[in-house]
């Protein structure tokens, strides 16, 4: 008699077995290494070039408009080639197989010795994102000490599953919204995820995590990249964009975004334009969440 045969998963890419079971059950694998310190420097310099504007016009919502330190890899090159860095893909394709898309991507700015932070929130909170699949890569471009007010996770939180929360206006809050977690949070079960540059975090979508204040002689900057399985669509009635990095996309969710050929010419600001207009629309038009969605 034959032996049953068995479909094998995959073997893991970048993550190993641990790490996965990890994020399965913490919701957060850190740190991981994308790249040496000084390609990190060099992507750091870019951006200093690049994305040094920080006024941000207001909504007649109050709400502050995206930058192009919002969604950067549709303007410029070399952030471009961060969210297809292969280290980072594969670490993600770990996680939510081989058809990865892009959903969005913020470049996280903490000026030293500022007074921004950012509350208690889960990232699926505003996206309207379904199925809940959705992978945060955190990129370091400087050190990123519990100092400098890094990224703070509460381990296990995510299998609470979408929790309410309330829009906060507050100035100090570098969230679009202030989205912020009705719950109370247990602090002392939080726990730091420091970065050097070069290194990143992956945290899920669903996951309570929070940063404090730059204390630091120096600024602390890292990329927030959005990624989701290409099974994954928007629930809205907007349709939005999306950028596809690995693999194919037989679902047709979202307009596919092409990437920058020249930084910030005329036709990337054209693209960039339209996919964070398509963006803002459908996040204005998601009311404050004292329900779950």
């Amino acid at each position: 008699m034959l032996p049953a045969i068995t479909a094998e998963a995959p073997m893991p890419k970048h993550l190993d077995d641990a790490a996965i079971a990890q994020y399965r059950r913490d919701g957060y694998v850190t740190p991981l290494t994308a790249c040496s310190p000084e390609q990190a420097e060099a992507w750091h310099q870019d951006v200093l070039r690049c994305c040094g504007e920080a006024t941000r016009a207001t909504s007649e919502a109050g709400i502050r408009q995206p930058s192009n330190r919002v969604k950067p890899y549709l303007l410029f090159p070399w952030a471009a080639e961060i969210v297809r860095h292969p280290a980072i893909l594969d670490a993600v394709e770990d996680l939510i197989g081989p058809d990865i898309l892009v959903f969005h991507t913020t470049l996280w700015w903490k000026p030293a010795h500022s007074e921004g932070f950012v509350p208690w929130h889960q990232d699926s909170t505003y996206f309207g994102l379904a199925p809940h699949e959705h992978v945060t890569a955190w990129l370091a471009l400087t050190p990123s000490t519990e100092e400098a007010g890094c990224v703070t996770i509460l381990p296990g939180s995510h299998r609470h599953g979408q929790l309410p929360h309330a829009d906060r206006k507050d100035p100090r809050v570098m969230l679009s919204r202030g989205q912020s977690v009705v719950a109370e949070i247990e602090p002392r079960e939080a726990v730091p995820i420091p970065l050097q540059p070069g290194q990143f975090s992956l945290h899920d979508t669903l996951v309570l995590h929070a940063s404090q204040p730059n204390r630091a002689a120096h600024d602390r900057i890292g990329l927030g990249i959005s990624y989701i399985p290409a099974r994954v669509r928007h629930v809205g009635p907007t349709r939005l964009s999306a950028t596809l990095v690995r693999g194919r996309d037989t679902h047709g969710h979202f307009d596919l975004e092409p990437a920058p050929r020249a930084e910030a010419d005329a036709a990337a600001r054209a693209v960039h334009a339209d996919s964070i207009g398509r963006f803002w629309t459908a996040s204005e038009s998601i009311p404050e969440m004292s329900l779950a969605h």
